[in-house]
């Protein structure tokens, strides 16, 4: 199961993911995602666990808890659709001028 996780502070990493998640059971992999112009946290992650009860028993027990400091959220992710998902990027104004 792929397992969204948001409100991350912004110092948590994957291994701390990792680690949290592993009391659960066994995790395929944990990812913070980085924002690629700031290398910076964008303060949510994925983890992949391959057993549906232990993952489901992980978001049950860990949604709404605090971790490093953040109250975090845990969800089963949904999946990635194709194309923008609310229309055409509007031009950000602090950009242009």
């Amino acid at each position: 199961m792929n397992i969204f996780v948001a409100k991350l502070s912004s110092d948590t990493k994957g291994d701390d993911l990792q680690g949290l998640f592993e009391t659960y059971g066994r995790v395929d992999s944990a990812k913070v995602i980085i924002d690629r112009d700031t290398n910076q946290s964008k303060g949510f992650g994925f983890v992949e666990m391959p057993d549906d009860r232990e993952a489901q028993a992980a978001i049950d027990e860990l949604n709404e808890t605090d971790f490093k400091g953040s109250r975090i959220v845990v969800k089963v992710a949904r999946p990635r659709t194709e194309g923008p998902s609310e229309g055409p990027r509007r031009p950000n104004p602090r950009f242009n001028r």
